[in-house]
């Protein structure tokens, strides 16, 4: 058995976690109507006797007891951490997994990644040596975090490094939430870059997600649901945007509907052969980007439901002319499915691609970045920051600057004659 520990950082990652967990649940619940704890619940979640007195005597089988979840919450404001542990979910969360300050980072990415990182990084060290000790065989860390403000991206990527030293075997999955073009934390552009510099360096894979592609999504459906209809994209029960299903309600706050999208990472539910033509869209992406008409290096299809293994391999012979793919990795798809469908869908499908249609949101954040620091605006509020200097900056907008120039490098093969090349003769 396998087993994935959820590091949730600031106010955005803990929130989109809690909708996590929720979901996890849900779906565990409707898959699994004895209450056994098996392989699949133990991915996210240990078993634990509330009896035995201390950490709890964890059981590794048989009838579930009471679940706790691999997670590790952190956030230098206990505010969201403290209506989660209020909230429904509090019993499958303890003090032992939290970490929190009261003071915040005050949207500086220097605050929280010098200061408060030198500050808890023992007591972070501790959690997840923890966290590692509940797992029969620890494979990933998935750390949820925003880069606009000061917390999700500068200690979210402080502990990158940390987990990078003490765990450099186990994989650094990193969901990372980009503040859009309207953010109103006008440093957004500096913490979203300074953050940027320390994934690159640190995480094995950075799924990216924009708020404003969030919005977009919930607009839509909230247009369907306003209009009835709803047919077989929005299932009226789906899990998609509410962890009530409650759809038809107006979302008071957007924010849930938005967390629950990431926490489903879910492009589309629809109609099977429509569902993979809309995850190659434009129209269908967690980040504002137009994949079909810009260059893939590699694609991963992740299928839930009533789907075949021919209707996999048909709608990938059926979308690859459309597709331009890189000279070197023309056949670069990976493929997974699972029988079990998600919660009120027969069918559901995950497109995850590295594709440089992520150049221009880059390239966008690097213009918003140098117009702040031509003017050297806000700087003094970083450089104050022990440890901090002025060098942090422009070493990382030049790792940023590297980045778009390998999305270029790459873009400009585009359309180049794919080469046959020779393969290796074996005497017989």
């Amino acid at each position: 058995m396998t087993q994935s520990v959820v590091v949730q950082v600031g106010q955005c990652g803990n929130q989109i976690g809690c909708c996590f967990w929720d979901l996890a649940l849900r779906e565990h619940a409707a898959v699994n109507q004895k209450g056994i704890y098996d392989e699949a619940i133990s991915s996210f979640f240990r078993n634990v006797d509330t009896r035995v007195v201390g950490d709890g005597g964890s059981i590794s089988k048989g009838k579930i007891c009471s679940l706790k979840a691999r997670a590790v919450l952190i956030d230098m404001e206990e505010g969201v951490v403290n209506e989660i542990l209020q909230g429904p979910l509090r019993d499958v969360f303890d003090t032992k997994q939290l970490i929190t300050d009261i003071s915040g980072s005050g949207n500086n990415w220097a605050v929280g990644h010098k200061v408060f990182g030198s500050l808890y990084q023992d007591q972070i060290l501790e959690k997840f040596r923890k966290s590692a000790e509940h797992c029969d065989c620890l494979q990933c860390f998935f750390i949820i975090h925003s880069m606009g403000g000061g917390t999700g991206s500068g200690l979210g990527t402080f502990l990158l490094k940390v987990l990078e030293d003490e765990f450099p075997e186990v994989y650094r999955f990193v969901t990372s939430i980009y503040p859009s073009g309207e953010d109103d934390v006008i440093t957004s552009p500096y913490n979203s870059i300074l953050a940027m510099k320390e994934l690159n360096e640190h995480a094995d894979c950075v799924l990216p997600i924009d708020n404003q592609s969030l919005f977009d999504i919930i607009s839509k459906i909230d247009l369907m649901v306003n209009s009835g209809k709803l047919g077989t994209t929005v299932k009226p029960k789906s899990l998609v945007t509410s962890s009530s299903g409650a759809l038809k309600k107006q979302h008071k706050k957007p924010f849930d509907a938005m967390n629950n999208i990431v926490a489903n990472l879910l492009l589309n539910l629809t109609r099977l052969d429509q569902m993979f033509s809309d995850a190659f869209s434009k129209d269908h992406q967690l980040l504002r980007a137009d994949p079909k008409h810009s260059l893939y290096l590699a694609c991963a299809l992740m299928v839930r439901g009533n789907v075949q293994i021919s209707d996999l391999r048909r709608n990938i012979e059926r979308l690859k002319p459309s597709l331009q793919f890189v000279s070197w990795n023309q056949e670069g798809w990976k493929t997974s499915l699972c029988s079990v469908p998600p919660v009120g869908h027969s069918h559901s499908l995950l497109a995850l691609a590295n594709n440089t249609c992520v150049k221009p949101t880059f390239m966008e954040l690097k213009e918003r970045f140098m117009r702040l620091y031509k003017k050297k605006a806000h700087l003094h509020h970083y450089l104050q920051v022990e440890g901090m200097e002025e060098s942090c900056f422009t070493e990382a907008v030049s790792s940023l600057s590297a980045l778009i120039q390998e999305y270029d490098q790459l873009d400009a093969t585009k359309n180049m004659p794919v080469q046959d090349l020779p393969r290796l003769s074996i005497a017989m």
